[in-house]
Parts: C-alpha cells; sequence; structure tokens
C-alpha cells in the first residue's frame, strides 16, 4: 500500500513533487469559486492568475500558521535561495498582470 511519506519521497532540488501537485490541484479545484467571490467584490481574476498565485499564496499561509516548510525557510533566508525568491516574486507579478477591475454599470 502506498502512503503519503512514499508519495513526498519523489523530490526536486529538495521539494516534494507530491506538494506541489496538490497545490496546484487544490488551486483548480478552488479557482472557480475564488473567482466568483472576488466578482463580487469588484475584481476579475482570471483562473490563470490563480495559477500563478498558487505558490505565493501557499508561502504566505505556512508564515501565516507558522508551519516552517522547506520552501518556506528558503524564502524567508536572507542570506541566499535566490532563484526561490525571484521565481515567487516573479510569479505573484506574473499574477498581478491579469487582474482587471470590474466596472459597475449604471442603470439607464
Amino acid at each position: 500500500m502506498i502512503n503519503i511519506s512514499f508519495l513526498r519521497s519523489f523530490r526536486i532540488e529538495g521539494f516534494a513533487i507530491f506538494d506541489f501537485a496538490t497545490a496546484f490541484l487544490g488551486m483548480l479545484i478552488l479557482s472557480p469559486l475564488l473567482r466568483w467571490l472576488f466578482r463580487k467584490i469588484g475584481l476579475e481574476i482570471p483562473i490563470r492568475s490563480w495559477f500563478f498565485f498558487t505558490l505565493p499564496i501557499g508561502i504566505l499561509t505556512h508564515i501565516l500558521i507558522g508551519r516552517k516548510t522547506p520552501m518556506t525557510v528558503d524564502f524567508l533566508d536572507p542570506s541566499g535561495h535566490y532563484v526561490v525568491k525571484v521565481i515567487i516574486l516573479g510569479l505573484f507579478i506574473l499574477g498581478l498582470t491579469g487582474i482587471k477591475r470590474i466596472k459597475k454599470q449604471q442603470e439607464k
């Protein structure tokens, strides 16, 4: 029987592939709901942007709950891991490029 430890044993540069897959799968499931919620407050955020926001949101969430994951530790390390920092900030900027404000239509 396959357990979670086995699934998390496959890694790229110390990061578990399973964690990335579940994060992006979770965003695939949640993005239509998130898109609908943000439309209610006047922002149009395409699903593509939600995928770009997946890793930055994950890091922010782990920081807020106090969970130290390898990527969170690398991102917060002031003396190195610049590739991780550039990738996360780049994904955040790419996510911002698709956001538009929805103008409310005036009634005639």
